[in-house]
């Protein structure tokens, strides 16, 4: 799907605290141009000292004065060369019709708006990515680069209220990420995802896993059937649940409840998930087998609410990439 925030630089697709913290002095001692300059202990005083809301406020009378020490001309300059603040490429009312047709699908669901901004850290602390692929804000947020990880803090806030409840989301979400990216179609810095999160507590013999994936991934089914009654094509596609060895058997039951369309079996080893992942791959217009459906079991809200027994199953869609990639009779190669 898209850029893939989930995938650390060392390409293994997780990375522990420590991982973290090495990476970061590395980092930290390879750029110290940026500190040059600085009293000492300033940098020890920003990055620990200083309580969250002196920094804060700090950081927000720097930019005060920056925003105010700024040109017409500085403003404009930025805006016709900065990724991050650059138009998207599709058409609104396009993508509203998607956003409608996803909405329709997951009528199970409650859909929520998120806050386009999230706690600093859901990415990195939950997800294990780089914060510096996160565009972080002031006040203790970030940007949301990814709506599955601030589901997954919703499901926990109401998981705590209610232990017993069954927690089904959906959100449609314009996300920004700041890692680099192809040049290619479909790939920016912000873009459109459809996300669902479904939350609870285990039932017997793995019931709630398996019960949830195949919901997620026979709506997501429904959805591409939507989209295809209104203009889109999704040829070949095909569904695939990926388990690690020891969750084979829960892997080949959510095959099984899948049903239709043919499902495919193959073993995980991306450790970014817990255990099982589920995929739906299609041709895209330009002839090239995209994986537009990306979705996995996770321990965040097990995490979130010290509760070893709760399970967080989500799974997303690029929808930017449903209208870039998959319109029904786009000439290959050729941009409307």
């Amino acid at each position: 799907m898209l850029c893939d925030l989930r995938q650390p630089e060392n390409g293994d697709g997780h990375e522990s605290r420590a991982d973290r913290r090495v990476a970061y002095e590395m980092t930290d001692r390879s750029r110290q141009w940026i500190t040059a300059g600085l009293p000492p202990g300033a940098l020890d005083a920003l990055k620990e000292t200083l309580s969250p809301s002196r920094l804060w406020s700090l950081l927000l009378e720097v930019l005060e004065a920056r925003a105010a020490a700024r040109a017409p001309a500085a403003l404009a300059g930025q805006w016709d060369r900065d990724r991050f603040v650059a138009p998207a490429l599709v058409d609104q009312r396009r993508m509203m019709d998607i956003d409608r047709d996803l909405l329709a699908a997951a009528a199970l669901f409650q859909s929520i708006e998120l806050s386009p901004v999230a706690p600093l850290g859901v990415c990195s602390l939950l997800g294990r990515a780089s914060q510096n692929k996160v565009l972080s804000a002031l006040r203790g947020t970030e940007v949301v680069a990814d709506p599955t990880n601030v589901l997954a803090l919703e499901c926990a806030r109401r998981l705590r209220r209610d232990p017993a409840t069954v927690v089904r989301l959906a959100t449609s979400h314009r996300c920004v990420r700041a890692q680099q990216v192809p040049k290619l179609p479909g790939f920016s810095a912000h873009f459109r995802m459809f996300c669902l999160g479904s939350a609870g507590v285990e039932r017997q013999n793995h019931a709630f896993v398996v019960d949830a994936a195949a919901e997620h991934v026979l709506t997501m089914t429904s959805a591409l059937d939507r989209l295809e009654a209104h203009g889109f094509a999704f040829p070949d596609r095909r569904v695939t649940v990926l388990a690690a060895p020891a969750k084979a058997e829960i892997g080949d039951r959510i095959a099984a409840a899948i049903g239709r369309p043919a499902v495919s079996r193959a073993v995980l080893e991306h450790p970014y998930y817990d255990g099982l992942r589920f995929q739906i791959a299609a041709r895209s217009s330009e002839g090239i087998e995209i994986p537009l459906v990306d979705g996995g079991t996770f321990d965040w809200v097990a995490t979130l609410t010290s509760n070893r027994r709760a399970r967080f199953v989500a799974i997303a869609i690029g929808a930017e990439v449903v209208e870039l990639l998959f319109r029904a009779g786009r000439a290959p190669g050729r941009d409307e």
